[in-house]
């Protein structure tokens, strides 16, 4: 079995190889580096690559982890907004809490107008 290099591998794995160099610095390729060089071996890569398909592709496949189904037949009721009033408007009128409107941003003290000062004597 012999060892890849990183253009070997990134012509088998059809990337570039700076992308092999890149994921494989990262861990997500798993690569050994001897020397200066990143070596591959074509069994790891085949396992890499296996590892990255979808898990509907995977169907009879089992592996160590459990497969989620995320679709069902069951009918489920679609509540976007509601006609009755909320919990929360019932308690502010049985409290009588105003619901008006949001009090204006204002300032103490005296009206400013933009850049001018106070009189300083």
């Amino acid at each position: 079995m012999p060892a890849l290099t990183v253009e070997q591998a990134a012509e088998y794995l059809h990337l570039h190889p700076v992308t092999v160099c890149d994921k494989a610095r990262a861990g997500d390729l798993p690569a050994a580096k001897v020397g200066k060089r990143w070596l591959f071996l074509q069994v790891d890569l085949d396992e890499w690559l296996r590892s990255q398909y979808q898990p509907r592709a995977l169907q009879g496949v089992t592996t160590g982890r459990a497969m989620q189904c995320h679709s069902s037949n069951a009918k489920t009721a679609c509540f976007i907004g509601s006609n009755s009033p909320s919990t929360e408007d019932e308690y502010r009128k049985a409290l009588g809490l105003t619901t008006g409107k949001p009090p204006r941003n204002t300032t103490t003290g005296a009206r400013r107008s933009c850049g001018s000062k106070a009189a300083s004597a």
